[in-house]
């Protein structure tokens, strides 16, 4: 049974998998026998990003993995069907539960997250309720930190009591109120770092420790970061999960999520979660995802420089009343953020001088710069946390978390950083 957290909990030390030898698509056939030429112990996050696992679609070659559009898969025999649905054979049945273009994504994933497997959801809120769901029951509680995306939060507060299952939120930049909040019923530990949108980050470590001091799992939103900048699985954390939506995917043209963890909570979490409630991706999503990777680390990259040089610009603007930015030394959690993340990322928010009037003017000015939701694409995103992201927070609640009414979140894109400048400036002008 998936409830049986003791299970669960107590088998959460990761086995890391050696893709170098093959690469198998998980929970399907192998796609190649062939020993990789690659040796990934001697090669950089970047060109891991490129060239993946290793591998190639053995019954065509094709370097690219294919789209397999498909619902329905045909067994061998009768026998071989009944293997397969016992778990006895690896194979395919129906896309619901897994299919070769959404396992080929899951092992990428999994591959450059350092985890032993992967699931990819239809959304990284279908990711995160599964997790709660997979770990959690009637009666149970979790712990965490209160600077999350408006979904999360949403979901934590209003949908999760209907279960009678209980988010306590914390100011997690402080390990010592993760402590404080747990009893015997608490079963999981959820963090984000950095937090969504006032950029303060959390000790994964620290947080790791008191997990592991009480035999449950840390759960960590790794989206900010990707796995090129932040790898949460070694610095002690059980599982860590995305919105592929975002930088995984890149361009704005998908909805997905994917969690990362053991090979055996992630078996549960398929046919106990996934396969029973649905949220599953579908074959064209997982392609454009396995794409994505292909150019995650010159995309993270050029996202962190154009951030960089945007912060530094705000940071003395005198319309600007506060810049949160972790590569900024000004940032509270500088140091943390410096031992445990690569770079710094591509998100930005500031405070605008002049109230919640003087950041609509801004946003309702700038021309290059797109006003919307959502973050992590090649083009730049500007929004308005409190009323927009993360209006599901009541009024005390963006108060106390620090999200107040002249916030803006600014996901900075690829463009030339001069451009964006420029933007910014002209439209900051017009603030009176």
């Amino acid at each position: 049974m998936l409830h049986k957290n003791t299970i669960l909990t107590l088998k959460f030390n990761l086995l890391y998998v050696d893709y170098s030898q093959t690469f198998i698509y998980r929970n399907g056939a192998e796609m190649s026998k062939k020993k990789s030429k690659h040796n990934h112990k001697n090669y950089k996050i970047a060109t891991l990003c490129v060239h993946g696992s290793g591998g190639y679609d053995p019954a065509t070659g094709s370097v690219g993995k294919p789209i397999y559009q498909t619902s329905t898969f045909a067994f061998e025999n009768a026998k071989a069907g009944a293997d397969i649905f016992l778990g006895e054979r690896e194979g395919y049945v129906y896309t619901r539960i897994s299919n070769p273009t959404q396992a080929a994504f899951e092992s990428e994933m999994a591959f450059l997250e350092k985890g032993e497997a992967a699931l990819a959801f239809s959304s990284g809120m279908a990711a995160i309720s599964g997790v709660i769901f997979a770990l959690c029951k009637s009666g149970d509680n979790f712990v965490s930190s209160d600077t999350l995306y408006g979904g999360s939060h949403e979901l934590f507060a209003e949908t999760l009591p209907r279960w009678q299952i209980q988010a306590r939120e914390v100011n997690a930049v402080n390990p010592e109120n993760i402590s404080k909040a747990i009893d015997k019923k608490t079963r999981l530990i959820y963090i984000e770092t950095p937090a969504n949108p006032t950029m303060s980050v959390i000790d994964i470590e620290a947080c790791a420790d008191i997990a592991r001091k009480n035999k449950i799992p840390l759960v960590v939103d790794n989206t900010f970061s990707t796995p090129y900048f932040q790898q949460p699985l070694t610095l002690g954390a059980s599982v860590v999960l995305h919105s592929a939506t975002k930088y995984i995917g890149g361009h704005g043209d998908t909805i997905a999520g994917v969690v990362v963890s053991s090979k055996e909570f992630i078996d549960n979490l398929r046919m106990g979660i996934l396969r029973d409630l649905g949220g599953v991706i579908s074959p064209l999503n997982a392609w454009l995802l396995v794409r994505g990777l292909k150019t995650l680390a010159v995309r993270m990259e050029k996202h962190q420089e154009n951030a960089f040089q945007v912060a530094k610009y705000l940071q003395f603007h005198p319309k600007i009343a506060k810049v949160m930015y972790p590569g900024l030394t000004t940032h509270p959690q500088y140091l943390i953020a410096r031992k445990q993340m690569r770079g710094f990322g591509g998100m930005i928010s500031f405070e605008v001088k002049g109230g919640r009037k003087a950041g609509e003017k801004l946003m309702d000015s700038v021309k290059l710069i797109t006003l919307a939701v959502s973050l992590g694409d090649v083009d730049s995103l500007i929004e308005h946390p409190a009323s927009m992201t993360h209006s599901t927070y009541a009024k005390h609640e963006l108060e106390a978390v620090g999200i107040t009414e002249n916030l803006v979140r600014l996901s900075v894109g690829i463009e030339d950083p001069a451009d964006l400048i420029d933007d910014l400036s002209q439209a900051l002008n017009k603030i009176k």
